[in-house]
């Protein structure tokens, strides 16, 4: 029984937690070598030609290339200039001071498995089926799209179906930056079933070795190098239903994986009133590795909505108490929330390195955006409060916050040890 608010997982569900945890404590070993916490992440990285790799806690990562990550969130961001204008501020004593803060995160998605199923109708149109559940991100685009690709059938001519416990015979769910590299999979692999059958009903058709059919760019069948050969999908259908093969024109796929780590690098940089405690973030780049992107509008729009996310769970969101243990923050008039006018126009990039987990190559990016914003903010907060003597201070940096530990009343000294041979 308790009287404070119930929790459950959030977006990144402990991965921005443990990434801030790790970047935290990398920047503060940079302060204790006075090292650029650029330096202490180039030196201490898993190189490119190393993956697969084994971790000391028997994960397995699968691809990764963290110093292009980290090269390309430095370039796009003028780290260097940023780094020099700080200097300038610091020395002149401006009243507004910057901090930079980066954050190169890795974590995992995509363990389980998803159902999927892709069937041709009479009419030449296809239905796709899936026990993934959207949640605004664009499951029917992205699921027809990939099954146009297969076929060769007009995207306008695909149903996505999902959330109808009549048509749906399971399904897992929406979570876990799971859905493209699983459900999407599922959608593929049962695309290319169908596709391989309609290739034998043509080939025999056209008495042609089923190797020589492929799939011509205007979406008919036929062989290669012959495009007058070529069969529409209404006509294999109807060859299918003569040949009494038409429930062939279906494949029921369940995709399982042991799952992928996406990677990334985020720059923040942020402008502290010294006087009044407010934080401003300037500019925020994010450069994540999600494997293949499959469709670049749709994976811009989740690092834009995780990054959002992120940054309010540092400068903004707090749930706080009194001392009878009674909510302070009990409305959206008391509890921090962002709008777009406290937010910059985030800087979206990627770099690729193709999962060989699933036959799409891709990997997670739902939660990438927190995870990697969250730290990379939590840094740049810290990194403009050094002049003060501030080490490390917890979020959210609410202005009251930021001006008692530039005041020296609240931030926490940190020591760090190191051991013999260190």
């Amino acid at each position: 029984v308790t009287n404070t608010t119930p929790t459950g997982p959030y977006r990144g569900a402990g991965r921005p937690e443990a990434a801030a945890m790790c970047e935290r404590s990398v920047n503060v070993l940079a302060g204790v070598l006075g090292l650029d916490p650029l330096e202490v992440r180039r030196r201490n990285f898993v190189a490119a030609d190393a993956f697969p790799y084994r971790t000391a806690t028997g994960a397995t990562y699968d691809t990764g290339d963290y110093h292009a990550a980290l090269a390309e969130a430095v370039r796009v961001s003028r780290y260097d200039e940023w780094r020099a204008e700080q200097a300038t501020r610091r020395t002149l004593g401006d009243r507004r001071q910057l901090g930079i803060g980066l954050a190169s995160y890795v974590e995992v998605s995509g363990r389980g498995g998803e159902y999927g199923s892709v069937r041709v109708d009479p009419d030449g149109s296809a239905t796709v089926v899936t026990g993934s559940v959207p949640g605004g991100q664009a499951h029917e685009t992205v699921w027809a799209q990939i099954a146009s690709s297969v076929l060769g059938l007009p995207f306008e001519q695909i149903t996505v179906v999902h959330s109808d416990t009549e048509q749906v015979p399971h399904g897992v769910g929406t979570f876990g930056s799971r859905s493209l590299q699983l459900a999407g999979s599922a959608v593929h692999d049962a695309a290319t079933a169908v596709r391989d059958v309609a290739r034998q009903i043509v080939a025999d058709r056209l008495e042609a070795a089923v190797d020589d059919v492929v799939v011509f760019d205007d979406g008919r069948l036929g062989v290669a190098g012959t495009p007058a050969s070529g069969m529409s999908w209404v006509q294999i259908a109807a060859a299918a239903t003569e040949r009494d093969e038409l429930a062939r024109l279906a494949a029921e796929i369940d995709f399982d994986s042991d799952g992928t780590f996406p990677s990334g690098c985020h720059v923040a940089v942020v402008e502290v009133d010294t006087e009044t405690g407010e934080t401003r973030l300037v500019q925020h780049v994010a450069v994540d590795d999600c494997g293949r992107v499959i469709n670049p509008m749709i994976a811009a729009g989740q690092v834009h909505g995780g990054i959002g996310q992120g940054v309010a769970q540092a400068l903004f969101e707090g749930i706080a108490y009194d001392d009878e243990g009674n909510p302070l923050t009990a409305s959206f008039l008391d509890y921090g929330i962002p709008s777009a006018a406290e937010l910059p126009s985030f800087d979206v990039h990627h770099v690729v390195t193709v999962t060989p987990r699933n036959p799409l190559g891709a990997k997670g990016i739902g939660e990438s955006g927190t995870t990697g914003s969250a730290a990379a903010v939590w840094n740049a907060v810290v990194d403009a409060l050094a002049p003060f003597g501030v080490q490390q201070l917890d979020p959210p940096f609410t202005p009251q916050r930021v001006w008692r530990a530039i005041q020296g009343l609240d931030h926490v000294p940190v020591e760090v040890e190191f051991s013999a041979g260190s």
